[in-house]
């Protein structure tokens, strides 16, 4: 199969419609996306991906209202979605019969969103159908940021990849769930948790990671990258590993005893954001390079800290 890179909405949602795959841009990450409501079509998102049959998938729409198609909103899911959506924001729903198992891998809720960009709310309001949307790459591995990247990892498994540049987010959705009047994160993401606490006006709850997870992105080996990456206390790994070829991935701040051109930094000036932003493309690029070893620094408990220490949390547990 040919996989062609192009910024054509009408061939994306011509595919889509005969029920085949299309790898879509969001703020977040590149998403695989099919027909939500087709099992077949959903079927190629697991194998393209070679992605475990029991993780579920996020389904995208075009419109805050039109969530109700599918999911059922409580008031305060309700007030969750006004205050933020579009944007790298999940709410975990009660499902309606509309949307298959397969998607939910069994649950009877579903996580919904509508992503903050410009191509693709032009292609899903084009649609008669949300998109169902994992990341784009193999199971496992780095989440892409750019066409380029979904290129790299599924050329010859799907047919269209539909450009919107990089993303400007850089890591998943945070994923949240109302139960009774307590909203829970089952994932950290895009939008803070600081932020939530803020439209809500009082603290969320966070859960454990799982081997079977009731939402993308809980289970705790993903992300990872093939060259060992180990997060932690940067000079003391530099010691240890002392004997191995190393890159580090830091904030802003160079170490000693370490050449610069081996110390990828993700923002100058210290933006969190803007770290969350580059993080997975640096993480590809060492990836692609012969270091023996990469090393990450633990980034601050805080707004896009989170999700940055999440994700490099995640991607190490291969390696222990």
């Amino acid at each position: 199969m040919q996989t062609i890179i192009g910024a054509d909405v009408q061939a994306a949602a011509s595919i889509l419609q005969q029920g085949q795959l299309v790898a879509i841009p969001t703020e977040t990450v590149y998403g695989l996306a099919a027909n939500a409501l087709d099992e077949k079509a959903v079927v190629q998102i697991f194998e393209a991906k070679n992605r475990p049959r029991f993780n579920p998938l996020i389904i995208h729409v075009g419109s805050i209202a039109a969530i109700a198609q599918y999911a059922i909103l409580s008031n305060l899911a309700q007030t969750l979605a006004n205050a933020l959506m579009p944007g790298a924001f999940t709410l975990l729903l009660p499902k309606l019969p509309i949307v298959p198992d397969l998607v939910t891998a069994g649950s009877p809720k579903v996580a919904v969103r509508m992503p903050n960009h410009a191509l693709t709310l032009q292609l899903l309001q084009q649609l008669p159908f949300p998109l169902a949307a994992p990341s784009a790459n193999v199971f496992g591995y780095v989440s892409p940021t750019t066409a380029q990247h979904v290129y790299d990892g599924l050329s010859g498994r799907i047919s269209y990849i539909l450009d919107g540049g990089a993303c400007t987010v850089g890591v998943e959705s945070t994923i949240v769930e109302v139960i009774h009047d307590a909203v829970v994160v089952h994932r950290v993401g895009g939008v803070s948790i600081e932020a939530i606490e803020a439209v809500i006006g009082t603290k969320v709850q966070l859960p454990a990671a799982t081997h079977r997870p009731l939402t993308p992105g809980q289970l705790k080996s993903h992300y990872a990258t093939t060259t060992p990456l180990i997060r932690g206390n940067v000079s003391a790994l530099l010691d240890a590993f002392a004997d191995k070829k190393v890159a580090i991935i830091g904030l802003n701040t160079y170490y000693d005893g370490l050449p610069k051109a081996q110390q990828y930094l993700l923002s100058a000036n210290g933006s969190l954001a803007e770290a969350a932003q580059h993080l997975f493309k640096v993480m590809r690029l060492l990836d692609a390079k012969d270091y023996d070893v990469i090393i990450a620094e633990i980034f601050t408990d805080e707004g896009l800290g989170k999700a940055i220490n999440d994700r490099l949390e995640r991607a190490q547990v291969l390696h222990k």
